[in-house]
């Protein structure tokens, strides 16, 4: 059992460290309360390969493993998590499904300038009545011979209006129901594709989420991704290392957070001292501290289970509900910490509190995780 990290594992997390210090801290306020996408920021997380960590280098990639992924993306999320959430959708949803179940001729197309930052990809499950229960899609696929004619709404899409690709979940034959289930890969600027109004979001505000309409628009058979009806699974096994993303959003979301309170209890002073010298808030950092390392260990260990080919489904799954559990309470802790302060902007803690919500929502609500964990153990 070896706890240490690689020489590689922390020059990775040191540079994405110094970059979210110099690129992602100046702004980020100003970003959340404009909601303004961080489009210079995402040019240059391209640029230095943090939106195709995990992809093979043939594929313009960084070749590197999920250890250095959650690593980063554990360093981006302690500064904005509106940006490391689009590295998360990009990394472990769109460039990890094109790249374990795509065609040779959808890789070389899509997955190249997805892995480069040429392009930015989405992934489309959500749907107004089909969230946590993925079985139930209203938007059909309906098989048209060498096309498929797509139809329907897809809700809450991370990078709504920023992607140039998304891969979507649509039913094909509702007889079959999950089983009838495919993906299919859509470029934003076929005939029919509409992207909705953005939504006035509570937290990560700097990413932007839309509702997507498709109205008969045309899908080309070569880019369904897997067999007939693979749809279903392609999005579950997908989602399994999602999981590990957000989780490790979340561990970022924690950690900055602390060190935001940390470091606020060694300057402000009450009752003639550093408040850090009172039990009260002394106390709370060594609680806030413990879960994060938790929490962290976690992360670590469903990272470490995909690395060695294990099934990272219940460790995915335990890391995310756990890890944003604790972005959740660390970060009202740290307000807490702050006192008044921690009610204003400018002292960042507050934008981390709503920040932290939607981890324990998307890719699968705790309460999703929960299932997945319990049939796990009672599986055999």
């Amino acid at each position: 059992m070896d706890f240490s990290l690689s020489e590689e594992h922390l020059m990775i997390r040191d540079a994405a460290r110094d970059f979210a210090k110099t690129e992602l801290l100046p702004g980020v306020v100003e970003r959340d309360n404009k909601q303004e996408f961080p489009t210079e920021q995402v040019k240059k997380m391209g640029e230095l390969g943090f939106l195709g960590m995990m992809v093979d280098p043939k594929y313009g990639g960084g070749g590197m493993d999920t250890v250095s992924y959650v690593l980063a993306m554990e360093e981006l999320s302690k500064v904005d998590a509106s940006c490391s959430v689009i590295v998360s959708v990009n990394n472990s949803l769109v460039c990890y499904g094109l790249e374990a179940y795509g065609t040779e001729a959808q890789k070389q197309k899509y997955l190249t300038k997805l892995a480069t930052g040429q392009s930015i990809g989405a992934f489309c499950l959500s749907e107004p009545e089909a969230g946590s229960d993925a079985t139930s899609q209203r938007t059909t696929a309906i098989d048209k011979g060498d096309h498929y004619v797509l139809n329907g709404t897809k809700n809450w899409i991370t990078n709504g209006n920023s992607a140039d690709f998304y891969l979507v979940i649509a039913q094909t034959d509702k007889e079959k129901k999950h089983k009838g289930i495919n993906a299919f890969i859509v470029e934003k600027s076929w005939e029919g594709f509409e992207v909705g109004p953005k939504e006035d979001k509570l937290g990560i505000r700097g990413s932007d989420t839309h509702t997507l309409n498709f109205n008969d628009v045309k899908v080309p058979k070569e880019n369904r991704i897997g067999d007939d009806g693979f749809g279903f699974k392609f999005a579950m096994k997908t989602l399994s290392g999602g999981r590990i993303g957000i989780a490790a959003q979340a561990l970022g979301i924690a950690a900055g957070a602390y060190d935001l309170a940390r470091e606020y209890s060694k300057v402000r002073k009450t009752f003639g001292t550093e408040i850090c010298n009172h039990q009260a808030i002394a106390f709370k950092l060594a609680d806030m501290h413990t879960s994060i390392e938790a929490a962290r260990l976690l992360v670590m260990k469903a990272a470490w289970d995909k690395d060695q080919g294990n099934n990272y489904d219940m460790s995915g799954a335990m890391a995310k509900l756990y890890a944003s559990q604790v972005a959740m309470d660390v970060s009202v802790e740290a307000v807490q910490v702050h006192g008044g302060n921690g009610f204003v902007k400018e002292y960042h803690v507050e934008r981390m509190m709503r920040d932290a919500k939607i981890t324990q929502i998307y890719e699968g609500t705790s309460e999703i995780q929960k299932m997945v964990i319990s049939r796990g153990l009672l599986r055999d």
